[in-house]
């Protein structure tokens, strides 16, 4: 039993060490191919979360809108839905599709990849904020 507890504790440290690492990177010198797709891994992330929260405040934009068929709030609202899922498509095929193609699966395909993913959501969020939220 004591065994099986301090193998228990064990597992538990080591499972929460990588998290405390990811912690202490510094995106803004990361130097490591590890760190270089953390960060760009976190990138993504976040513009993701941004372009969520954009989309759902365009379709709540769309719900007021008001209109009759064809252009009534439930027609425009499955079209946009229509039109990004196959933004997200596009952006998923050329992304991890087509990019890892150019780096022929080098060292740096993955931040690759996630740079490709941010830099195509973060002008998806301008498309979009431009369109339904012009300033």
């Amino acid at each position: 039993m004591r065994t099986f507890l301090s193998g228990l504790v064990l597992l538990c440290t080591c499972a929460a060490h990588p998290a405390a690492a990811d912690d202490a990177i510094d995106c803004t010198n990361a130097s490591t191919t590890v760190e270089m797709n953390f960060c760009s891994d976190k990138d993504f992330k976040a513009a993701d979360a941004k372009l969520n929260a954009v989309y759902q405040k365009v379709l709540a934009q769309i719900a007021t809108s008001g209109l009759e068929k064809p252009y009534d709030s439930q027609s425009w609202e499955a079209a946009m839905r229509e039109a990004q899922r196959a933004w997200v498509a596009f952006r998923d095929a050329d992304c991890k599709g087509v990019v890892p193609m150019e780096w022929s699966g080098g060292t740096g395909t993955s931040s690759a990849v996630s740079g490709c993913m941010t830099q195509k959501t973060e002008e998806r969020i301008k498309e979009l904020s431009e369109r339904y939220d012009p300033k």
